[in-house]
């Protein structure tokens, strides 16, 4: 399987050394070169890749879809960190913390439609028809789409004093969850699959997705800020809606809760009032029920998943969920 994963890993990292990507102007290009060498786990890519072999696909086909939902993946990080006032990404400046905001908007753009014209090579390639060749663009436009429907979402709960545990899932289907969706039935498309395996691969990186997201809330708040690349309780911090915040309004007190709110809708806080939210989120189990969360999700992936035949692309893609799952980072 080592050989396998290190394989993938060499496909993709050529793959984006060989997009063509102009020089000039400078001030446009450069910040999107520098974007992209930040490097990251490649998740989508990867799965794109394996979701055409578990088709039966030949995974180098996948590659312009592969590259489609990594530069898009891109594109979102670039204009998401400006939204979230980041100034870091990946243990480095952020492109618009190095450059301006201007430059970071312009670079983002160039950079998803480069991200778009990855497609084009399956309408010049006589291998693929018309249908599979729309299908993929079908997906592009859905996932560009529902992941700012996630990120509009995700704007507006900082708004409300509360949100619902369905309305937080509604939104992290689309902001995190559905490009990894994506990324697999897109494998699948290249590969000839057909729509009930397309839409069941779909699923796998839905529920994928969403174990992803609230391990990162979890991670967030218990994790270890070495392994995990930023500060922790940094969603406390910016009194964002997590997983677990959500869920420890609902399940405090009145006392609880009243405390829980203030520190929430503080600007600025101290360390010590971010560890007395940690600790009610053991003292409520919020933790516990996390964990318990992460688990349902991640086993709903798997038993879609098991659907398809059993292959090494399978077993690729089981380790990498199970990864996900288990990650410190």
């Amino acid at each position: 399987m080592h050989s396998t994963t290190d394989k993938l890993t060499q496909l993709i990292e050529n793959a984006i050394g060989s997009i063509p990507i102009p020089d000039e102007p400078e001030s446009l290009y450069k910040p999107l070169r520098y974007a992209l060498g930040l490097g990251g786990k490649r998740i989508r890519p990867r799965l794109t890749l394996l979701g055409c072999g578990l088709n039966g696909g030949t995974i180098e086909d996948a590659i312009p879809a592969a590259m489609s939902v990594e530069l898009l993946h891109n594109f979102t990080l670039i204009h998401d960190d400006i939204m979230d006032r980041a100034d870091s990404r990946r243990g480095s400046p952020t492109v618009h913390a190095r450059w301006n905001q201007s430059v970071a908007i312009l670079s983002g753009d160039v950079l998803f439609a480069i991200a778009y014209d990855q497609l084009n090579t399956y309408g010049t390639d006589n291998h693929y028809t018309k249908e599979q060749y729309h299908h993929l663009h079908q997906l592009f436009y859905d996932a560009v789409r529902i992941v700012c429907e996630g990120q509009a979402m995700d704007l507006d709960f900082e708004d409300r004093t509360e949100v619902s545990i369905d309305e937080y899932l509604h939104m992290i289907s689309g902001k995190t969850a559905q490009l990894l969706s994506c990324s697999l039935q897109m494998g699948a498309v290249v590969a000839g699959a057909g729509k009930e395996q397309v839409d069941d691969a779909g699923v796998v990186g839905m529920e994928a997705g969403i174990a992803f997201q609230i391990q990162d809330d979890l991670l967030d708040a218990i994790g270890d800020p070495d392994k995990f690349g930023k500060k922790v309780g940094g969603d406390i911090f910016e009194g964002k809606k997590t997983w677990l915040s959500i869920l420890a309004l609902q399940k405090a007190g009145r006392v609880q809760k009243s405390e829980l709110l203030r520190i929430l809708q503080l600007k600025e806080n101290s360390q010590d009032e971010v560890n007395k939210v940690i600790n009610l989120y053991f003292e409520l189990g919020v933790i516990d029920e996390a964990q318990k969360a992460v688990e349902v999700h991640y086993l709903n992936a798997i038993s879609h998943l098991d659907k398809f035949a059993g292959s090494l692309f399978k077993d690729e893609i089981k380790a990498l969920l199970n990864q996900l799952k288990t990650r410190d980072k």
